[in-house]
């Protein structure tokens, strides 16, 4: 997937996972009490921090990962008709 914005730095570019639509025992969750998702894929990495002695610290995360992060984190973004959250790499928790 070849995005239009490149992030800088530590930043890191996700495309959220979908949200559920049922639970598991079959009920339809309605639009307003479905919960923002808390994972998603990882579609652009910046080159990654400075540390205070000048050397290049690269990021743990790659392009394709499946991550999860704060449900709360990030800015939300739209390019090209489809929302992305734009992040430090610090508010991700893990990578799956």
């Amino acid at each position: 997937m070849a995005l239009s914005i490149k992030p800088l730095a530590d930043r890191i570019i996700i495309a959220p996972a979908a949200a559920e639509e049922k639970t598991k025992s079959g009920i339809i969750i309605p639009d307003t009490a479905k919960e923002k998702p808390q994972r998603g894929e990882v579609v652009a990495v910046g080159e990654g921090k400075v540390a205070d002695n000048g050397t290049a610290i690269k990021p743990q995360v790659s392009v394709g990962d499946q991550v999860l992060y704060g449900k709360y984190a990030g800015t939300e973004i739209t390019v090209d008709g489809q929302d992305y959250l734009i992040m430090k790499e610090s508010d991700i928790f893990a990578v799956l």
